[in-house]
C-alpha cells in the first residue's frame, strides 16, 4: 500500500513539473537591411553583389560563395508562480565578409545560384523550428535536446548544399540549375502559404 502510495505522489509530482514548463519559439527577422557583417533572412529581400564583402579565394574553382547559416539562443524565464518557460530564438543569416564572388563574375545567374544557398539555409532554419515545436522540452533536457536537434538539422543543411552544388557543378549545368531553381522556389512557397 506504501508503495503505490509512493507511486502515486511520484507520478502526480512529475505531471506537475512537466506541466509547470512551456516552450517558446521565435524568430529573430530581418526587416530591413543590416548595415553589419550580418544579414537576416528576409524573404522580401534579395541578396546583391554589394552584399558579397570577402576577398575571394584564388585557388578556388567556385565564381562565388555564399556564407550563410542558422543558429539559436536559449533563454529560460521563471514566473513567480514557479513556471518555467524555455525561450528559443532562431536566426538565419548570411555573412558578408564571409560571402565573396571574384572579378568578373557577378552575372545575374551566379547571384541567383548563390541566393539559393542562402534560401536553402532558410529552409534548413524552418525545419529546425518545426523540429523543435515538435520536442519535448523540460528544464533539465532543454540544452541537450537542443543541441541534438541543431546538429541534425546542419548535418542535413551540409549535405543539401553539397547536393545542390554537385549535381549544378556550382550552377555551371544550367538545366539542372533551373531544375534547382524551380525545386527551392516550390519549398519556400510551402513554407510561405502554410
Amino acid at each position: 500500500m506504501t508503495k503505490n502510495l509512493l507511486f502515486l505522489l511520484l507520478l502526480l509530482v512529475c505531471n506537475f513539473s512537466y506541466g509547470q514548463v512551456t516552450t517558446t519559439i521565435k524568430w529573430e527577422t530581418g526587416t530591413k537591411r543590416n548595415s553589419g557583417d550580418t544579414i537576416l533572412y528576409n524573404p522580401q529581400k534579395k541578396l546583391t553583389w554589394n552584399d558579397f564583402q570577402g576577398r575571394p579565394e584564388k585557388n578556388s574553382r567556385a565564381a562565388a560563395i555564399t556564407e550563410s547559416g542558422f543558429g539559436y539562443r536559449l533563454a529560460m524565464q521563471y514566473s513567480s508562480n514557479g513556471k518555467a518557460n524555455i525561450v528559443i530564438t532562431v536566426v538565419c543569416f548570411f555573412n558578408k565578409t564571409g560571402s565573396w564572388v571574384k572579378s568578373g563574375m557577378a552575372s545575374d545567374y551566379a547571384l541567383t545560384h548563390e541566393q539559393h544557398h542562402f534560401d536553402l539555409t532558410y529552409i534548413a532554419a524552418c525545419v529546425f523550428v518545426a523540429k523543435l515545436k515538435a520536442a519535448r522540452f523540460t528544464v533539465e533536457n532543454c540544452a541537450s535536446l537542443l543541441e541534438k536537434i541543431n546538429d541534425e538539422c546542419y548535418r542535413d543543411l551540409d549535405k543539401i548544399q553539397n547536393d545542390y552544388d554537385g549535381e549544378t557543378k556550382n550552377g555551371q549545368l544550367r538545366n539542372i540549375q533551373f531544375a534547382w531553381n524551380k525545386k527551392i522556389s516550390l519549398q519556400l512557397e510551402n513554407l510561405f502559404t502554410n
